[in-house]
């Protein structure tokens, strides 16, 4: 029986080339995006962000070209309830959140998941740099870095269940993005060229304060800057704009270079200090995703990451309890953040993660 696939397409160049390889590799496709939000009800420009009419269009035209079913799903009631709403209380709250992985737990992998076994396909099928391979002796399938490691995302992956990562591919797992082009271009696909989008489709230039006053209709009041011994240094302007380690954009002038280092939203004050006030090695984090195992028995030795960009660091994990694991590096590092992930690897493989709560 012909194997099949739902293909998720955002109108980029990674989806189109993934649905071009499933085509070639003998499975029925269908082609769908996710119909997140109506960019011209959130200001967002629809030259640097996912979700315009373009994008569709792109999509669609590649599902032409490659003879499939296209779909577009209505997916901004759930975007709306589980990204966004997220990204606002979090940032009123002071903490940073991570949209991309959100929308990977809830919408990719749950919601387009459901509609895949709606219309009795067989997989869900997306442009991520990334690998999955069962492991026999394991039992379990493993979520692996992609080859070309500029590219890898198994980062913002790693809340993907066994049942989900056995029902997805990712067939640019082996390639990097020249060769992603190359097929692109090949094929004469309308997005060939087309630039990646940016990490936070809904925000337009980077601006997420101006965002998230025109989503809520809020102004957010100053507060005092305090040092590390609790003396006020001046004022700021509301603590959604500031996230740890930021040194920019303070408004004041210091006497030598001061980093945010903590934001307290119950006093609606903002810590600064020195650079090396930033560092430490221990964090926790709850809401917790294994992968390669059920579950840390005793403390087990990674490298761990704690935020897209960042290097892997060694580090020691325990598991505290069902939904809690505690992290300590080796060596101390610089601004852990509440409300990003820790993801661990052996290897290329992902172990797991969460999301940090204390630092």
């Amino acid at each position: 029986m012909k194997k099949s696939a739902l293909i998720a397409m955002s109108g980029g160049v990674d989806s189109s080339v993934a649905a071009y390889i499933m085509k070639q590799r003998g499975y029925e496709c269908v082609g769908a995006t996710m119909k997140l939000f109506a960019n011209e009800d959130i200001g967002v420009c629809r030259d640097h962000s996912c979700c315009s009419l373009d994008d569709v269009e792109d999509a669609r035209n590649v599902a032409y070209r490659l003879d499939m079913p296209y779909y577009v799903y209505n997916f901004a009631e759930e975007f709306e309830d589980k990204v966004i709403s997220n990204f606002v209380d979090s940032y009123e709250n002071g903490i940073t959140p991570n949209p991309c992985i959100e929308c990977n737990r809830h919408l990719k992998f749950r919601h387009l998941y459901k509609k895949a076994e709606e219309l009795g396909l067989d997989h869900i099928v997306t442009g991520h740099y990334s690998d999955i391979v069962y492991d026999e002796k394991k039992g379990r399938y493993l979520l692996k870095k992609a080859a070309d490691p500029s590219k890898d995302q198994s980062y913002v992956l790693y809340s993907m269940t066994q049942e989900q990562l056995a029902h997805t591919v990712f067939p640019l797992a082996g390639i990097n993005k020249t060769e992603v082009r190359r097929i692109a271009e090949e094929n004469g696909f309308v997005n060939a060229a087309k630039h990646d989008s940016q990490d936070i489709c809904f925000v337009q230039n980077g601006k997420y304060t101006e965002f998230i006053r025109e989503h809520t209709c809020k102004d957010y009041p100053e507060g005092d800057y305090i040092d590390v011994n609790g003396n006020v240094l001046g004022r700021h302007k509301g603590i959604i704009h500031y996230t740890i380690g930021q040194r920019k954009g303070l408004g004041i002038s210091l006497a030598k270079p001061m980093y945010v280092v903590a934001v307290d939203p119950v006093n609606n004050t903002v810590t600064l200090g020195s650079n090396d006030d930033l560092f430490t090695r221990e964090l926790d984090a709850d809401n917790i995703n294994l992968i390669s195992v059920p579950h840390i028995d005793e403390p087990m030795r990674v490298k761990a990451k704690i935020r897209y960009r960042h290097t892997e660091q060694w580090a020691t994990v325990t598991q505290m309890d069902d939904d809690t694991i505690k992290v300590i590096f080796d060596e101390p590092q610089r601004a852990i953040t509440k409300g990003q992930a820790v993801v661990m690897y052996d290897g290329d493989i992902v172990v797991g993660g969460g999301t940090i709560c204390r630092i």
